[in-house]
């Protein structure tokens, strides 16, 4: 198994474990291999959910430019509910299952 492979089975652990859905494997796959190389290092693969400068990146870089939809302040109640949902005590939010969440919230799964 590939390390890009172990880190996905992680991703889905967390999707099943801390929001109790049932990832869609072929989208947390393609979300992950969307963000490259930065799975593999160990800051820019997680999100701080205690940090308003990462959670305007999030806002901007993939739902503005990724995700292709307008500024909104919808767009920063998403980041800040996915990442309470995530677990605020949870120092481990993976950037990948971030952006899964989010792109599941606005039914996006078309922009893969």
């Amino acid at each position: 198994m590939s390390k890009r492979d172990e880190l996905i089975e992680k991703y889905a652990a967390d999707i099943k474990d801390k929001f109790g859905d049932r990832p869609d494997m072929d989208l947390l796959t393609k979300v992950t291999i969307g963000l490259g190389p930065s799975i593999y290092n160990l800051d820019a693969s997680k999100v701080s959910g205690a940090d308003e400068k990462e959670m305007e990146t999030v806002k901007n870089n993939y739902l503005v430019k990724k995700l292709g939809m307008s500024d909104d302040p919808k767009l920063m109640e998403a980041v800040k509910t996915v990442l309470d949902k995530y677990g605020s005590s949870n120092k481990n939010k993976h950037r990948a299952v971030v952006y899964y969440m989010l792109c599941k919230h606005f039914k996006k799964e078309s922009s893969y």
